[in-house]
């Protein structure tokens, strides 16, 4: 069983930045980020491998989002800039074998809320 703890979220005005951890117990395997604004299905945001040289992104946050781990902390991070107001929601957390090749996650943090004010 993993458990995923995230941190880091906050308000932010429009172009700004912020960071999110994820702290994760025992093995992760693959590990990255879903988000959920109000109203919409969950969507997945980015990944990360086992070593940390492989990542996938969204479309929507490739050049502005990047994800790292450092797999001596069993953490995972998400770094956000150039931030936007549709880019407010939950974030998420997640890892499982799966994530990488099909955005399909075991585990799940609790979330974290960002808000991005315009």
């Amino acid at each position: 069983q993993v458990q995923l703890v995230e941190s880091g979220g906050g308000l932010v005005p429009s172009g700004g930045s912020l960071r999110l951890s994820c702290a994760a117990s025992g093995r992760a395997f693959s590990m990255g980020w879903f988000r959920q604004a109000p109203g919409k299905e969950r969507e997945f945001v980015a990944a990360v491998g086992w070593s940390g040289t492989n990542t996938n992104y969204a479309d929507s946050v490739k050049g502005r989002f990047t994800i790292s781990r450092d797999n001596a902390k069993n953490t995972v991070y998400l770094q956000m800039n150039s931030l936007k107001p549709e880019d407010t929601a939950v974030y998420y957390c997640a890892a499982g074998p799966l994530l990488m090749a099909r955005a399909m996650a075991d585990y799940w943090g609790q979330g974290t809320q960002v808000t991005v004010s315009s």
